[in-house]
């Protein structure tokens, strides 16, 4: 298991002293796997989503989006299986009290092993797993003598099921009646929205629904930052085909899911598909793109050829007909799904780790060296740092005027304090990819001097080119 403990404290502290992520209500001792992000955070964050949505809805003439809302109707859950099967297999330490999912304990203890030997064991899980044999699984914890990281003890009760979903009670009137959860994920609200945009949208098969929103689950083990959170945010999109097409659009999802990663310039070799072991009895084919994080590969994104079970769910409970009249072949039928879900967090923070770099820059004179975040410039929370060179001689007057200028257009930001070396450290450690300073040169001949984060070379330019140069790399 090829990790990096060190790199990924770095990037959690990074994250923190920079204004990426805060741990949530931190001044109250924070709320256990629940983050906040911060004024760079929420713009790279927010930079990601609109990278995604663009991509999916405006460069896609057949798929469209919606924002539903997190309370649905109870029943929704008992429809898609929530209520009866959304839940993950459990075992308690009786020494500390401690719960652990299981998968999590043990890949956890795989940490520690060699390669092939974690291997073998992560097979032997995946095994018992889709055989749902508890009793294997708690064999093969006993037999690894896995210990609980808080007593130590292997002193295991036996596995059995938890529900992760967050229940809470709507109107005044605290009885089973008005029970509703938290929705556990963003899927449903496009499904049962289905018909309403299929006529509203006059949308034809096979065409899309997409979504970002937020999702809640009650994860007894949230761990690794914010990889897996209680609260998250997912980007999914569900594409309903006509039945008997779902391989190919299955196929084609796929590779052009890998090609929006790969579009951002993330070096090929960092990704990888990985099949599910473990089908759901509705599904044909499953597979996660996973990222190389610091802490191994990890799923990033789930493509899922997901058949006709959610509709016909929908349409049993509800009673009401999710059918579509495909006029091509004259037939009324219940669209099959293929799902591309990918988790914003989890985008966040491979984007983050893919950033992260320290870099020695010591020459014989001197020692020195600089943390820079890599972000693609089109994702990076501040496109453009402005500095006039001295607090004096109209310098900050006309880097100002450049500021207004391009502010419209991309964020910047301004600031006169410090030398130019320490505010252009402080540029790099939040990722802003252009840098301009306003000089004595400025005023005599209109030029510049821009610089580049990643390669730290400088040149003159004209002032009037500044704003274009930066938007003809970030479009």
């Amino acid at each position: 298991m090829s990790t990096d403990q060190n790199k990924f404290q770095a990037i959690i502290s990074h994250c923190k002293e920079y204004g990426f992520v805060f741990p949530s209500s931190e001044i109250y001792d924070g709320l256990s796997a629940v983050y906040d992000y911060g004024q760079y955070g929420s713009e790279l964050k927010k930079n990601i989503k609109d990278y995604w949505w663009k991509s999916m809805t405006q460069l896609h003439e057949n798929i469209v989006g919606i924002d539903a809302a997190i309370f649905m109707h109870p029943t929704t859950w008992k429809a898609s299986g929530h209520v009866d099967n959304f839940s993950d297999p459990m075992i308690d330490n009786k020494d500390s009290k401690k719960r652990y999912r299981v998968d999590h304990l043990i890949e956890a203890y795989v940490e520690t092993l060699p390669e092939a030997e974690g291997n073998a064991v992560l097979a032997q899980m995946d095994e018992l797993l889709k055989e749902n044999d508890f009793a294997g699984l708690k064999t093969l914890i006993e037999e690894k003598k896995i210990t609980c990281s808080v007593s130590g003890t292997s002193n295991w009760t036996d596995v059995r099921q938890f529900n992760l979903m967050f229940s809470t009670q709507l109107g005044s009137v605290t009885d089973e009646a008005n029970e509703i959860y938290l929705r556990p994920e963003t899927a449903q609200g496009i499904f049962v929205n289905f018909l309403n945009v299929q006529k509203t949208g006059r949308m034809k098969v096979p065409f899309g629904i997409a979504q970002i929103g937020k999702a809640f689950r009650n994860e007894i083990v949230a761990r690794q930052f914010i990889f897996r959170m209680r609260e998250f945010e997912q980007m999914e999109m569900q594409f309903f085909v006509r039945p008997g097409t779902q391989k190919e659009w299955y196929e084609k999802w796929k590779e052009e899911r890998m090609q929006w990663h790969l579009s951002l310039g993330t070096d090929p070799s960092k990704y990888r598909f990985k099949d599910h072991v473990k089908l759901a009895h509705y599904a044909d084919a499953a597979v996660d793109i996973e990222f190389d994080f610091p802490i191994g590969f990890k799923e990033v994104e789930g493509i899922h050829s997901r058949g006709d079970f959610d509709l016909k769910q929908h349409q049993e409970y509800s009673k009401k007909k999710l059918q579509y009249f495909d006029t091509e072949i004259n037939q009324n039928y219940v669209p099959y799904v293929i799902e591309t879900s990918i988790g914003l967090d989890r985008m966040f923070l491979l984007t983050v780790c893919n950033a992260y770099e320290e870099q020695d820059l010591s020459t014989p004179e001197k020692a020195d060296s600089r943390v820079v975040m890599k972000f693609p410039a089109k994702l990076a929370p501040i496109k453009l740092a402005v500095f006039p060179l001295t607090k004096k001689d109209g310098l900050p007057e006309t880097a100002q005027l450049l500021v207004n200028e391009c502010k419209q257009h991309f964020h910047c930001y301004y600031e006169e304090k410090d030398s130019i070396g320490k505010r252009y450290r402080r540029q790099d450690a939040i990722g802003t990819p252009f840098c301009v300073t306003v000089d004595h040169q400025t005023k005599e001949d209109g030029t510049v001097t821009i610089r580049y984060r990643d390669s730290m070379e400088q040149e003159r330019v004209p002032l009037t080119e500044v704003k274009n140069i930066v938007l003809n790399k970030i479009m």
